[in-house]
């Protein structure tokens, strides 16, 4: 079909067992299927479950299930996901990614798998051997903040045959988004140099950009000058050559802390856009709007009309109101990170998204040319994608509590009352929260956080208290436990049930912590022993309910890295640095300095009855001993304890155990 307007259009229609699917492009198609899936069909595919339990037959499409898409940019993926997702994702992963994004109708993907291949290209060009550049690329896990400039080194050596599986990997990545009519999202060149750059590069000019949470970060490479002119044009040559042009390129420029020293920050820019441009004369330069990006003086500096701002706090800041204004009337995408570090946390701030998006779109002078979904990791609250991604083919403001009501019946197929109360009971709570707070993200548990009687959160820039009512929150686990039998066969129903028990059991944390602190305050250690008991049963169970799933099992992730290396030492390599980015993080002047060990906590198996377990276990023995002998508690070594059982971890099981609906019903039965 002929786009309408400039805007994507689909249509499904036709009788019972004849149905055709049109849409302006592949993917386009593939979002009008889905639509109709889920309107007609009572269907539904999600990247954490599915229910695709069809008739023989599919149902009529009378009248015609028709969209339109009210915006052109429709943009997925955080420039973290490749580290907080899955750094060591194959082929299999990737293709039903792709596919569950398009179902959903987005039609910009950011790709960062990789880059690691063009910079060790370019920079081999520029006076650096293989082995070090080899020595400069971060192992995958970390990659992402090196392409931010934020770090470098880290977990290396890369292998050549890590960097070649890499490349393979891209191709296919954006070769099946060409195929449906996607655009693939690749990072741009704004500057990030190799250690000496300037010394092995006559006249080349670097400002040294500090550290970023204890690492140093690598230096900056003056646009104004010849030398980047240079290197951007091998950049961009190395990336087309890799991975062919495309039409829109990523680069935060001087992000989360950068120094510009007393390099004029618009002529900067004006020369990393002219780099673009000379390689790529028609891209859209995309920019993250984060904190204090992107500088006023940059969008001052720059062509605006070919500039996409993919804010990531439209529903994070209360003050956030007026974007044309803040941005000087550049584009943007209306953007939520409604996870950071990939928390399992249930829930999202959806009522902002009703009210605010349709209101910013529609104003007298709206800039808002898209969406922007940008999860730091992926593969988590399904609800909160298919809301999200709804926004941008749905005239006017959406009814939160219908739509809440339909999604329960395409989630599990048929029209079911606990279902119903179930999802009404999630829309109140975990999906009614507010950026009125100043957060986008729900609070995650602490069962995952160091130790502390008084600790709070277990991510050091996570909430510290939950942002809706717990006793209410629970009220959606007998719910869904009374859904029909019938309907419990689907990935998607069990998905669901395992994310409410588990949340359920999380927030028990936060009732049960106040209670051990207040029996050890009083010195009585009987009562002390008997709470700090129940605290490591919770946690038993907690272990119980993730491991009935294989997304949510430790041991996949670590099977995962491992199976990228090429020999033991290398295999051992990975392995650290995927477990590192789940706890520690990096060494200890990030861990502790720059506060980022337990970034990416989660509730995991293998996570919980391993590493987080034994930190409690060995608190609360320190805790009694302390009680026992009238003393102050000695301090502990967290930082060695965890990058010990980061390097040396008990084996994890890679395989599900146990059925989620019996260990549901124990949690039920314990609320």
């Amino acid at each position: 079909m002929p786009r309408r307007g400039g805007h994507d259009v689909f249509r499904v229609s036709g009788d019972s067992g004849r149905l055709t699917v049109e849409g302006t492009t592949p993917a386009v198609q593939l979002t009008g299927l889905h639509h109709y899936l889920r309107r007609v069909a009572r269907a539904h595919v999600s990247w954490s479950g599915e229910q695709t339990d069809l008739p023989a037959r599919l149902p009529a499409a009378r009248p015609p299930v028709t969209g339109t898409a009210n915006v052109a940019h429709r943009f997925v993926l955080n420039d973290t996901n490749d580290g907080y997702t899955g750094p060591y994702h194959d082929w299999d992963y990737w293709e039903r990614e792709i596919d569950v994004l398009a179902l959903h109708g987005f039609n910009e993907v950011l790709v960062y798998a990789g880059a690691d291949a063009v910079y060790h290209r370019t920079f081999i060009e520029h006076g650096y051997s293989d082995a070090e550049m080899r020595e400069w690329v971060p192992a995958p896990a970390h990659q992402p903040w090196w392409l931010m400039q934020n770090m470098a080194r880290f977990g290396g050596p890369v292998s050549r045959e890590l960097l070649e599986r890499r490349t393979a990997l891209a191709r296919r990545i954006v070769g099946r988004l060409r195929e449906l009519g996607m655009t693939p999202v690749l990072p741009g060149y704004y500057g990030t140099v190799p250690p000496d750059f300037a010394r092995r590069n006559k006249g080349a000019r670097t400002i040294p950009q500090g550290d970023w949470g204890g690492f140093p970060r690598p230096d900056w490479l003056d646009p104004r000058t010849p030398h980047f002119a240079a290197v951007a044009r091998t950049f961009y040559r190395v990336q087309r050559e890799l991975y062919g042009a495309t039409s829109m390129y990523k680069m935060d420029l001087l992000h989360e802390g950068g120094t510009p020293g007393d390099v004029p920050v618009g002529a900067a820019a004006k020369a990393v856009e002219k780099a673009l441009r000379a390689a790529h004369p028609g891209a859209i330069w995309a920019i993250l709007g984060w904190q204090k990006n992107p500088r006023r003086e940059i969008v001052d500096a720059v062509d605006r009309s070919r500039m996409l701002v993919l804010d990531g706090i439209s529903d994070h800041y209360p003050n956030v109101t007026d974007r044309e204004k803040d941005w000087a009337g550049t584009p943007y995408a209306f953007g939520t990170i409604w996870n950071f570090g990939g928390h399992t946390a249930l829930g999202a701030n959806a009522p902002d998204w009703a009210a605010l998006y349709h209101r910013w779109r529609t104003k007298a002078g709206s800039a808002l040319r898209g969406i922007a979904a940008m999860p730091e990791a992926a593969d988590n609250n399904p609800a909160a994608l298919a809301l999200f991604s709804d926004l941008a083919w749905t005239d006017g403001p959406v009814d939160l509590p219908a739509w809440f009501e339909r999604w329960s019946l395409s989630r599990y197929g048929a029209p079911d009352a606990g279902a119903a109360r179930a999802w009404e009971t999630l829309r109140r709570t975990a999906y009614g929260t507010s950026r009125a707070d100043g957060w986008s993200e729900q609070a995650d548990g602490l069962f995952g956080a160091r130790p502390d009687l008084a600790v709070d959160r277990a991510a050091t820039w996570s909430p510290r208290a939950l942002r809706y009512d717990a006793a209410e929150f629970e009220r959606a686990l007998p719910a869904l436990l009374s859904v029909a039998p019938a309907l419990r066969g689907s990935t998607a129903y069990r998905a669901d049930l395992l994310d409410v028990a588990r949340q359920c059991v999380a927030n028990r944390s936060r009732q049960l912590l106040p209670r051990i602190r207040a029996a050890y305050e009083d010195e009585d250690r009987d009562r002390f022993g008997d709470l700090a008991r129940q605290w490591l049963d919770w946690m038993d169970l907690l272990e119980d309910v993730v491991a009935t799933d294989a997304r949510h099992l430790l041991g996949r992730w670590i099977a995962d890295a491992r199976a990228w290396g090429s020999t033991d030492p290398e295999r051992d390599r990975l392995q650290a640095d995927a477990l590192s980015l789940l706890t520690v993080w990096g060494p200890r002047p990030s861990a502790d300095g720059g506060k980022l060990h337990d970034y990416a906590n989660r509730e995991w198996a293998g996570l919980v009855g391993g590493l987080y377990r034994a930190r409690w276990r060995t608190y609360f023995a320190e805790l009694d001993a302390a009680l026992e002998e009238g003393r102050r508690p000695r301090p502990i070594d967290w930082y060695a304890l965890e990058d010990r059982w980061t390097r040396q971890p008990p084996t994890a099981r890679t395989r599900p155990a146990g059925d989620i609906v019996r260990v549901a019903r124990v949690v039920a039965s314990r609320l």
